[in-house]
């Protein structure tokens, strides 16, 4: 294997603004903005909140305004929405929000779109009230969105003021193969959800890769993959920390949601079997390891599927822990 294989490999960081047990979102927000002023001097390339609803261990709900104040906080890593749900929103709304991110921070902000609600049923009803049937409209809300961005658009009787004329790059995010078709239609980028729906990760790629029609927005397909990292100076170490996301994709299948745990030594007397074969499911595309190990996995992954760009994802409860898991992962590619 060829063993610079990461070399020219963009690294990225995906966060998800997530709330420690015994701690507050404001104690999150300081803890993220660190990350991301770490993240820029280690040569990160984006920085991205996910949008998400009803979760008391998950603080990005306001996405767009957590952006602008890690935007505010650094000065050339590239910040954005990994993603933003759209059929939650007005595309106008939007464009305005992201068109004035654009205007404060330029060249410096991404779009990445989502279609799913980010959160369960009864609260994406609150959210969407008579607009819940939105989702089908999501491949026009992205064209209406160009519209809003396209300089063209000034003669229209409805602007998007300020983001018109603004480039402003958007993505399509995806865990199906129906996200896959979508983004090669529209030749925009594509990232996957592959740190929490393995499934249909390598047939979405291919999809988008087979089926892809270069726009002037792309000539050719971009695919970046989102993977969960926890790194440590030793496997064993990186094992302990890993508890806590096991924990946390524990509460996702049993529905017992709550803040992000401390590290325990001894996760196994945690689940049951079955349990821990849907979280290990889950957690398929995970990086956990020293950074020779983490190093090593990372090389054939991206050797066997020729992702463009890889995106990190850590849930780590000790905050030197994570900046220090931040720092071995970055490391990873300085080959």
């Amino acid at each position: 294997m060829d063993t610079s294989i990461l070399k020219n490999i963009p690294y990225s960081v995906l966060d998800l603004a997530t709330v420690l047990d015994g701690h507050t979102a404001a104690d999150t927000f300081k803890a993220s903005l660190e990350i991301a002023q770490q993240s820029e001097r280690l040569g990160y390339k984006r920085y991205w909140f996910a949008e998400h609803h009803n979760m008391a261990g998950v603080a990005s709900s306001a996405t767009s305004v957590l952006i602008g104040f890690i935007a505010g906080g650094t000065s050339t890593i590239r910040v954005g929405s990994g993603g933003i749900m759209l059929p939650n929103h007005s595309p106008l709304i939007v464009a305005e929000q992201f068109g004035t991110l654009a205007s404060l921070y330029p060249n410096r902000i991404d779009l990445g779109l989502g279609r799913a609600p980010g959160t369960d049923q009864v609260t994406a009803i609150a959210i969407r009230g008579e607009n819940f049937q939105a989702v089908h409209n999501f491949p026009r809300d992205i064209d209406r969105l160009h519209q809003y961005f396209s300089a063209d658009n000034a003669k229209s009787s409805v602007r998007a003021i300020p983001g018109e004329g603004l480039d402003i790059p958007i993505w399509v995010l995806g865990s199906s193969t129906d996200s896959a078709r979508l983004a090669a239609e529209k030749g925009l980028p594509y990232a996957f959800a592959s740190h929490f729906a393995p499934t249909y990760f390598e047939q979405a790629i291919a999809i988008y890769r087979n089926n892809f029609k270069p726009s002037k927005f792309l000539s050719e397909p971009y695919v970046m993959a989102c993977v969960n990292v926890v790194a440590a100076d030793t496997d064993a170490a990186a094992e302990r920390l890993s508890s806590s996301v096991k924990r946390m994709f524990l509460g996702v299948i049993t529905g017992r949601r709550e803040m992000l745990k401390p590290a325990v030594d001894n996760f196994d007397a945690q689940w049951d079997n079955l349990e821990r074969d849907a979280v290990e499911q889950m957690l398929f595309y995970s990086f956990i390891g020293s950074k020779e190990t983490i190093a090593a996995n990372l090389k054939s992954f991206v050797a066997k599927h020729g992702v463009n760009e890889v995106m990190s994802t850590s849930h780590i409860y000790d905050h030197q822990a994570k900046l220090h898991s931040n720092r071995l992962f970055a490391e990873v590619f300085d080959v």
